[in-house]
């Protein structure tokens, strides 16, 4: 085989995964506009799991409707009524042969709404937050363990925390966005508290079901969060049983600055992230970042980077990368072009689902057709 390292298995929270990559979270809005599971959703996770990946992450699921949601067309966890279509989305993906997984979230400081929770009221894109109160954190800090046990219950394999892209739990944790000078504020040790008492009653809610987390290594910002107080966080985590942690670095602050944008075009341009967290912990560790070739993706391995490959857009644009590479077809993966300049998240941000300029005119259409776009 021409990627050993990639294809080998290895496992995570006492469950096997047949090989090292991974669909990392990438929301494309295909919910119905009441959060639950559409037919376009369906379909879109099948492709995801019939390519070849050992687990499918699915995207930004909400806690808390419409409080704590980041756009309109967002899965919800936060109601019973969601339990039959989040089954039959574990179904399909588990169907496929891939480990189900679900990364739900807060959006914090980015939700929906004029007066959206936060640590603190720190200003976001010209929209001041409202500072949670010690009964929103026990509150919020609820609705997570009540989406985790729906998750269990609908029959999913793990359960992810969106603890990224400058998101709720990450919010607490960075000095930036963080002024509060309570239990929860000033020291690391203190800010990182909130998201560590999420995860502690999460499993003790949900057992011996796997709790992953969706890591925030660097905002990219010259007043955000640090390797140097990330990594103590990645530790802690490591130390308070997380079954994975999945690297990521940025926020929407930084994604759009002029350098982060060049960057971002550069194979496996997170990886040093990865490595630098996973010398601090005890975990499987995923990195994420256009690792686009099987070249990239064998060396990241092989170099101790990280244990797993997070792949988001690169599986977007072909959900059979995985099966191409294995089977040394990979001259005909369709690839992520950096040149189309995000159109697919251009399309998230103005609140519509996600497409890809690389995909056949009949596909595009089918999906736009589906979503009446």
């Amino acid at each position: 085989m021409t990627y050993p390292h990639v294809f080998s298995p290895i496992t995570v929270g006492g469950i096997e995964l047949k090989n090292r990559i991974t669909m990392a979270p990438l929301y494309v809005g295909y919910a119905a506009e009441d959060g639950s599971v559409s037919s376009l959703m369906l379909e879109h996770y099948r492709a995801m799991a019939h390519g070849g990946a050992a687990m499918i992450v699915v995207e930004n699921t909400t806690i808390d409707h419409p409080a704590g949601s980041g756009a309109s067309r967002m899965l919800r966890a936060d109601t019973d009524t969601n339990l039959q279509a989040l089954s039959e989305l574990a179904s399909v993906i588990k169907g496929e042969g891939a480990v189900a997984c679900v990364q739900i979230n807060h959006a914090g400081r980015f939700s929906l709404g004029q007066s959206p929770l936060a640590p603190s009221a720190v200003d976001t894109f010209g929209k001041i937050p409202q500072a949670m109160t010690l009964d929103d954190i026990q509150k919020v800090r609820e609705k997570f363990v009540l989406a985790a046990r729906r998750v269990k219950k609908a029959g999913f394999d793990m359960v992810e925390l969106h603890g990224g892209t400058g998101y709720l739990l990450s919010e607490f944790v960075s000095p930036r966005t963080n002024k509060r000078d309570d239990g929860y504020g000033g020291a690391l040790e203190n800010r990182m508290r909130f998201p560590l008492e999420v995860l502690r009653d999460v499993k003790a809610a949900v057992g011996d079901f796997p709790v992953g987390y969706r890591f925030l290594a660097e905002e990219w910002l010259a007043d955000g969060l640090k390797l140097t107080e990330s990594t103590l966080f990645a530790r802690a985590l490591s130390d308070a049983g997380i079954a994975y942690i999945s690297v990521m670095g940025g926020t929407y602050e930084s994604f759009i600055l002029p350098e982060i944008v060049e960057r971002s075009k550069t194979e496996g341009y997170m990886a040093d992230l990865a490595n630098a967290v996973r010398k601090n912990v005890t975990v499987p560790v995923i990195t994420a970042g256009r690792i686009s070739s099987g070249k990239t993706a064998e060396e990241i391995l092989i170099t101790g980077k990280a244990d797993l490959l997070g792949l988001a857009r690169v599986l977007f644009a072909d959900p059979e990368w995985p099966n191409k590479l294995m089977q040394g077809r990979e001259e005909e993966i369709i690839h992520c072009n950096p040149s189309c300049n995000d159109a697919c998240m251009r399309l998230v941000v103005k609140g519509k689902p996600a497409l890809c300029m690389q995909w056949s005119p009949e596909k595009i259409k089918r999906h736009k057709d589906a979503l009446s776009v």
